[in-house]
């Protein structure tokens, strides 16, 4: 969702700057793993001494931090040819996003996106890059692991598709199956016989 359909980096960097702040913590080293990861996952690795009650604490910060800032949350370029894309080709897709629900609701919400199926890190045991929560979009969709394509801009997620056993394409200059200078390219591909 976030950096993919979703152009939050804004909103998510701005609170993870606010936390890096109230923690101490490195601004450089948050922002290098706090993309695409979940949050008490990301807290974890900053601040490996932390018990779980305090990692509980900081994450219900991290996340009062993101629910209050969606002034410039919009649809990603090219989110919405590629979403009527699918629907005019009756293909089936889902959002699976490390965002709690009430912060991935807000979010597609504001970029004007309903989607067909949300799972988010309330659905799932392990976030990415653990790949249960593909694994169960793909079966609540009835569609093969490996008929699906994962769409993402983060190695957690890139990950999490490898290991579902599922194709990846990837944003952001990232490496994978299929590289995407954007989702209007995917729609481009996806309209060809």
């Amino acid at each position: 969702m976030d950096g993919t359909l979703v152009d939050s980096d804004a909103s998510v960097e701005r609170a993870w700057t606010l936390w890096a702040k109230e923690y101490d913590v490195d601004l450089g080293a948050v922002l290098a793993v706090a993309h695409g990861s979940p949050a008490a996952r990301t807290i974890r690795r900053l601040l490996p001494a932390l018990d779980d009650e305090e990692v509980a604490a900081a994450t219900r910060r991290q996340h009062a931090l993101q629910h209050e800032d969606l002034a410039d949350v919009t649809a990603a370029p090219g989110a919405h040819p590629l979403l009527a894309t699918l629907a005019r080709l009756g293909l089936p897709w889902a959002v699976v996003t490390s965002a709690d629900g009430r912060l991935a609701r807000a979010r597609l919400r504001a970029a004007a996106i309903d989607a067909p199926l949300l799972l988010t890190i309330d659905d799932v045991r392990a976030g990415k890059p653990d790949p249960e929560g593909y694994l169960e979009a793909a079966r609540r969709l009835g569609v093969a692991p490996s008929a699906c394509l994962v769409v993402e801009d983060s190695e957690p997620g890139l990950a999490a598709g490898r290991a579902a056993g599922m194709p990846v394409a990837a944003l952001r200059g990232l490496p994978g199956d299929l590289s995407l200078p954007g989702l209007d390219r995917l729609a481009d591909l996806l309209r060809r016989p």
